[in-house]
């Protein structure tokens, strides 16, 4: 039993409880006026009375004794239980008295073991001085008369009301001075015998929980909301039976205001106005070089940065823009995952095609050129189809470089930079707990079941090694006396291969075929190459993953569609895989479409991507190719060939894409332009959805491209052509090439080259100026003004670290959470799982590392899953379904929660961010016309018209 020593003594109580609900922990007067924000004075202010601490009391309701006292309830049956954290307990009640010293006397006598006088408070006749601040763990309490009133003692109040209710006064009052002191000793044995129950169940004796009655309030007040989402739902289903339940779920409540972060002001960048003038014209001319170039070749360009572009007044370019093909609205209810064809899509009569236009081509400088007639191709006849000047390029490609090196504008972006992460984390701080709770009340829906796209992927290295080795030993076993190699004009079993290498099923393993890439791969490319050969064979690399060998790449097509039937069991993933194209000849396009079609590797979960490897001086040395425009030739020429006449080239159309007709049309008057000579509208879902350009960027380059660099016909020596030789040409035919598609009804194709993962930085800047999204980005930490534009920009960037952390950079310096914060469009990809990675779901694998290592939260990673869709080169139809009918709209209303489970105020934050960066730099500029950027003068230019 608990004892008190004399009537002056004290009870300690916070030597025994170790937190008290409804009290604070540390009791101290407040200095000063101090806000505390409306969410936590409105919470403080909206409980009852009796539940602040009395010095609390004084400064919100103003009027309270400067000694703080807390008074503690009889007991009561609940105090056996734990509390519960969503409710707190209120625990004291106000005891009122005319005057201070009359507080002392009742205060007193509840702290004595035994009813005595007042007189025998103090031993010395004097009532003893008290500190205005308050004793840690002291239960007394003093209360003011603006508290308690002047009409008399307010009744104890029963607290068996429900939790957040205020509890009225139903009961007569009890006479504390004959029942109070035997309670309080009960209460303090009870509180005293479940500290030391709950200290036992403690790891170390400084652990506390961490409740407070701001938690318990925010629960509280969560639970309520869900309990009224559920009635109203309950109410909604049972008013509407007949409606049917295939997607339908409960309409969720719009997302209230959350707390946003703003800085006022005349001068909002913390740069002198001159250097922010300058920077934002250097900024807003970098803009509209991309704009340009991403226009012309029919590619996205972010709708928001357009917008801001547009309200600088400037005259927009005259690219003969064209609408998208009319696809069927999604419903806003429809389910998550678009309707399957029932006929294979390469199930097709190949009469039904489009028929030929008559027209021919020839490539001239590097470029294909295209003529309304094949026998006469000469300027007179040439479709007028925007044609990309080397000239322009390279001006623009020399500004773009001077920029990036001009001090002011590094400084600005880097301080912009600087508080887009700051700002972040601001946000992070005042809005998780509402994301998170906005992420809880969607039904159904979490980081598993939504989409989730692998957009950075080789197909040759898509499986992992043990997918691999078990598929090799099942060859063996299966087809052991099969050809599948020519030696020396010699055919060679399967059996015989793997005899020569003195090598039989059971003596392989995962160590033996030593594919993973491990720390000598490092800085080392030539090695990692190295590692696509199985046992360091480059035989069984040709028999297993390639497409064009003796068995026509049956074995590759095989464990691709295995690895697709994983995909489609998992439902919720896609990839964007990487195949082939070297240039070496003029068939491999039919080639590689005669291996798709053969062997019917296809998939809805799937699409492809070619890459280009930028190997010429290998072909040079081996005399393979005699100039770089006969790489180009094989390259581009059989897919404008396909264009023009898809019945010559069946297998090539079907592989690039499936084809449906639906309506007739008038071929004179199609699209706008004469110049269509097919009776069907075609309605496609685009295979092939862009081009890449792949090889080890660290190579030394030798030569700098300029207007004094050779033509592609010209270009005979044995060195490389730089990094944006190959990316000008590759898009520049590209950028015909989609205009003469677009003509015809097809789909068009994007560039998404592997940039900025090692090099130079002038890498960085062509990807820029001519991609639609890159693989890595890693070198625009380096580069402040890059990383801004690319932010402002929204260029996609598929991030692989793992992939990363074995070649370039290791993983804790990887840039990735940076770019993340600070609002770039990343996404996570694989790369190559055979070298990367263990698990069967290499993409699950990546999120759930980077998860761990840089502690993302659910709303980091859906964000990121979200993005790696937008990115992606899937149909808009089905990014409809995965994201929402709305998805291609700005701000809050192109997200659908339900689907991405991304909170609206993510969101919101994200596009509200981008808006206030565009604005900042476009009020700086206030000009209808750009003044030219000079180089020599650094860059600075002078004031615009009609300005001081």
């Amino acid at each position: 039993m608990l004892s008190c020593g004399t009537a002056s003594s004290r009870i300690g109580y916070r030597r025994f409880i170790p937190w008290l609900p409804g009290q604070p922990r540390r009791m101290a007067p407040i200095k000063g006026r101090v806000s505390l924000g409306p969410p936590f004075s409105s919470s403080l202010c909206g409980m009852p009375a009796d539940l602040l601490p009395a010095r609390g009391r004084s400064q919100l309701c103003r009027g309270s004794s400067p000694s703080p006292v807390w008074a503690v309830p009889p007991r009561c049956p609940t105090m056996r239980h734990r509390f519960s954290v969503s409710a707190p307990f209120s625990l004291c009640w106000p005891l009122r008295s005319s005057d201070s010293s009359s507080n002392r006397g009742t205060a007193n006598k509840m702290s004595s073991s035994s009813s005595t006088s007042s007189s025998n408070n103090d031993g010395q006749g004097k009532p003893k001085p008290k500190s205005p601040f308050c004793k840690r763990g002291s239960l007394q309490s003093t209360t003011s008369p603006d508290l308690c009133g002047a009409s008399g003692p307010k009744p104890l109040k029963s607290q068996r009301s429900l939790p957040g209710t205020p509890v009225s006064a139903t009961h007569n009052p009890i006479d504390l001075r004959t029942s109070m002191e035997e309670k309080y000793k009960e209460i303090a044995e009870e509180l005293f015998t479940r500290s030391m129950t709950e200290s036992e169940m403690r790891t170390a004796p400084y652990e506390f929980p961490e409740d407070s009655p701001i938690e318990q309030l925010e629960e509280r007040r969560h639970r309520l909301e869900r309990q009224i989402s559920q009635d109203i739902k309950y109410m909604q289903e049972k008013s509407f039976d007949d409606v049917d339940d295939g997607f339908r779920e409960r309409a969720l409540p719009l997302e209230r205001e959350y707390q946003r972060v703003s800085i006022s002001g005349e001068e909002k960048c913390g740069v002198p106005f001159t250097d922010l003038v300058d920077a934002a014209k250097c900024v807003v001319k970098a803009l509209f070089i991309r704009e340009k170039y991403i226009k012309r070749s029919m590619q996205s360009f972010c709708k928001t940065t357009a917008h801001a572009l547009q309200e600088l007044g400037m005259k927009p370019l005259d690219l003969t823009d064209y609408d998208d093909i009319a696809e069927t609205p999604v419903d806003a209810d429809a389910p998550v995952h678009p309707p399957v064809s029932k006929t294979h899509p390469y199930d097709m009569d190949h009469k039904n095609m489009p028929a030929d236009t008559g027209y021919g081509c020839k490539m001239e400088g590097g470029l294909v050129h295209v003529y309304s007639k094949k026998t006469n191709m000469d300027k007179s006849t040439e479709l007028d189809l925007p044609y990309p000047d080397l000239t322009e390029y390279i001006e623009d490609m020399n500004v773009m470089m001077a920029l990036i090196i001009n001090g002011p504008v590094k400084s600005f972006c880097y301080r912009r930079l600087q508080y887009l992460s700051s700002k972040f984390q601001m946000h992070i701080l005042l809005n998780e707990m509402k994301e998170l709770a906005a992420q809880k009340k969607v039904p159904h829906r979490d980081f598993y079941n939504i989409r989730k796209v692998d957009t950075h992927i080789h197909a040759s290295s898509c499986m992992n090694q043990k997918h691999l080795l078990r598929f090799i030993k099942r060859s063996m076993k299966k087809y052991p006396e099969e050809i599948v190699h020519i030696e020396r004009g010699r055919g060679q079993t399967l059996k015989e291969v793997f005899e020569s290498m003195n090598l039989t099923a059971f003596d392989l393993s995962v160590d033996t075929l030593d594919m993973h890439a491990d720390r000598n791969t490092f800085h080392r490319f030539d090695k990692f190459n190295a590692k696509y050969n199985p046992i360091g064979e480059s035989i069984l690399r040709e028999i297993f993953i390639k497409t064009d060998n003796c068995i026509e790449g049956k074995y590759f097509a095989h464990i691709v569609k295995e690895v697709m039937s994983d995909l489609e069991e998992s439902k919720y993933q896609n990839s964007e895989l990487r195949l082939s194209i070297y240039g070496r000849s003029r068939d491999e396009w039919e080639k590689l479409a005669k291996w798709a079609l053969k062997h019917r590797v296809y998939s809805d979960n799937v699409r492809w991507l070619i890459q280009v490897p930028r190997l010429f001086d290998v072909y040079q040395t081996k005399k393979t190719l005699a100039n770089f425009q006969e790489m180009l030739e094989n390259i581009f020429l059989p897919l404008f060939e396909a264009t023009i006449n898809p019945r010559k080239h069946p297998e090539l159309h079907l592989f690039l894409e499936h084809v449906r007709a639906t309506a007739q049309q008038n071929p004179s008057t199609l699209l706008g332009r004469p110049v269509c000579f097919y009776p069907v509208c075609w309605r496609v879902c685009v295979q092939v959805v862009g081009f890449d350009s792949v090889d080890d960027e660290s190579k030394p380059e030798h030569h700098i491209f300029n207007l004094d660099s050779p033509l592609p016909e010209n270009w005979t020596e044995e060195d490389n052509p730089p990094y944006s030789y190959y990316l000008y040409y590759t898009y520049a035919n590209m950028t015909v090439l989609n205009h003469l598609r677009r003509q015809r009804g097809f789909r068009m194709f994007v560039l998404r080259p592997h940039c900025g993962e090692a090099g130079p930085i002038h890498h960085l800047v062509s990807g820029f100026m001519l991609s639609e999204n890159i693989s890595h980005g890693l070198l625009l930490r380096k580069a402040p003004v890059l990383q801004y534009l690319y932010y402002l920009a929204q260029i996609g960037i598929a991030m692989s670290p793992l992939s990363n952390n074995s070649l370039f950079l290791s993983y804790h310096r990887n840039p990735l959470p940076e770019y993340l914060s600070r609002g770039l469009m990343i996404s996570l990809s694989t790369d190559d799982p055979l070298q990367f990675h263990f698990t069967k779901e290499p993409l699950m694998e990546e999120y759930s590392i980077a998860t761990q290592v840089w502690k993302l939260s659910s709303c980091d990673m859906c964000e990121l899953a979200r993005n790696s869709v937008l990115m992606s080169g899937f149909s808009h139809k089905a990014k409809s379904y995965w994201l929402g009918p709305n998805y291609s709209k700005e701000g809050p209303m192109s997200n659908d929660i339900r689907r991405t489970n991304v909170p609206d105020i993510r969101v919101a934050y994200r596009s509200e961010t981008l808006s206030e960066e565009l604005q900042l730099i476009t009020q700086a500029v206030h000009t209808e016309e750009l003044d030219t950027i000079d180089e020599e003068d650094s860059l600075s230019m002078g004031p615009l018209p009609g300005q001081r």
